[in-house]
């Protein structure tokens, strides 16, 4: 695994922020229990030698250039620290980092999703960083408030968010235009599924108006809290069999209407490849997406693609983390660990070259920043949907519960149930729920 070396010209390098990494590397050692099958927490050591942590996550090749570019920047300003970096894909990613965790040889630095926060805070494999967010070592006061409480678990601020993203409709503008039909806005899920229909019928039934997401956790989700329910209720799921029966027979009645494609389809668009996805491949006119994929979405088609938030009202969304950084908690330097976190959120250079790969930069001076000097549309486009969201969304939750993996697993598998018509709505939903729960309990 190659690491990431400091440039020797150094440039740009912050001399407060070398005294604040040196001021780390004088703290006395102190060890602490309490982490089984890892070894234990301890601060900075006092040392005058280099230090090398090790950084871990999932992604594509552009991914990985860009945090490369940053962390080379983080070294070139404080030339004690590199990086020892390993990347791959989505696939696996969670089990190698179970495996390393068995062996307490997780990597200083790791990206996780908040399907796994609240599991790998809760098993005390990712570092508490409330200390470090107090003394002001690791500065989140210019994120947004929601997107800094959904990194939080029992209190503790486990993940800082790495960029913010937001559900969307994403749509064949150019599409729409040959039909004559005009472009979705944020509108009720009915109005929208008549929308969708409609486009279908004014295609001849060549294309559908929009993919099937009764599978999609995160459609459910927002359909939920529009009606001012809740997803989970503390470790149980926070609605019941009735509500999950409408939410299916909503999308029941979709496909009767023809608003939906083919259940085939569905099935395969679901792995979430962005090169399947329907609205890019031209079965449907729109399809369900995080704002930040748009961008890559649009390197699958020559039509022009435009977004719209979610159905349901906005204020059902809330201030989305895409992914978030998390540290190890049996680091050996959690101090200089804060302070690369610090630097990877705060800093505009950083955000710069990040770009909004993984979505649009959390720190709101470094996020104004950055997209004013975006001159890819897609790009633009995001940013604009952002903007027009800042005001709209409603309170964060807390982050899934552990289990949460399962339960969106679940979702999708009683999803494809009930489209390929192996088994009922009720009967499906009586499953899932049993199912889910227990998913939730062990």
């Amino acid at each position: 695994m190659p690491a990431v070396r400091p440039s020797l010209s150094r440039p740009g390098a912050d001399p407060a922020r070398r005294r604040l990494l040196g001021a780390l590397l004088a703290v006395p050692a102190l060890a602490t229990g309490g982490l089984t099958g890892c070894r234990a927490e301890v601060v900075d050591g006092v040392t005058d030698g280099p230090i090398e942590l090790s950084v871990f996550w999932y992604g594509t090749a552009r991914r990985a250039q860009a945090t490369e570019r940053a962390l080379r920047l983080y070294s070139a300003r404080n030339p004690r620290v590199t990086f020892r970096v390993t990347w791959q894909g989505g696939a696996g990613y969670y089990d190698r980092i179970a495996t390393q965790a068995a062996g307490g040889n997780v990597p200083d630095l790791f990206q996780l999703d908040d399907t796994m926060l609240t599991e790998y805070a809760q098993r005390a494999i990712a570092l508490d960083l409330g200390p470090y967010v107090a003394d002001g070592r690791l500065d989140l006061r210019g994120l947004p408030p929601g997107l800094a409480d959904y990194g939080t678990v029992d209190g503790r601020p486990v993940g800082v968010p790495a960029a913010q993203t937001h559900p969307v409709v994403v749509y064949n503008r150019d599409l729409l235009r040959r039909l004559g039909m005009p472009v979705p806005t944020i509108m009720p899920w009915a109005e929208y599924l008549d929308w969708a229909a409609r486009v279908t019928r004014a295609s001849g039934g060549r294309v559908a108006g929009t993919m099937d997401p009764s599978g999609d956790q995160r459609a459910l989700w927002l359909w939920l809290r529009g009606q001012g329910g809740k997803f989970y209720q503390g470790r149980q799921l926070g609605f019941d069999s009735a509500a999950l029966v409408d939410w299916f027979e909503l999308w029941q009645r979709a496909r009767l209407n023809r608003a939906t494609p083919a259940a085939i389809l569905v099935d395969r668009a679901d792995s979430g490849d962005p090169a399947r996805q329907l609205v890019v491949t031209g079965h449907t006119a729109a399809s369900f997406a995080w704002s930040h994929q748009l961008p890559e979405l649009q390197r699958h088609t020559d039509d022009e693609l435009g977004l719209a938030g979610f159905p349901g009202p906005a204020a059902a969304q809330w201030d989305q983390a895409s992914m978030y950084w998390a540290a190890f908690r049996g680091t050996r330097h959690p101090g200089v660990v804060a302070d690369v976190l610090s630097f990877l959120t705060t800093n505009v250079e950083v955000g710069r070259v990040l770009g909004i790969e993984r979505g649009l930069p959390a720190d709101l001076a470094v996020r104004e920043a950055v997209t004013q000097a975006l001159d890819d549309p897609a790009a633009k486009r995001v940013a604009a949907l952002g903007t027009t969201l800042d005001d709209l969304v409603g309170p964060a939750p807390a982050p899934p519960p552990k289990g949460h993996g399962r339960v969106r697993t679940l979702l999708a598998a009683s999803a494809r149930t009930i489209r390929s018509g192996d088994a009922g709505v009720r009967a499906t939903t009586s499953k899932f729920m049993a199912q889910a729960q227990a998913a939730l309990a062990a």
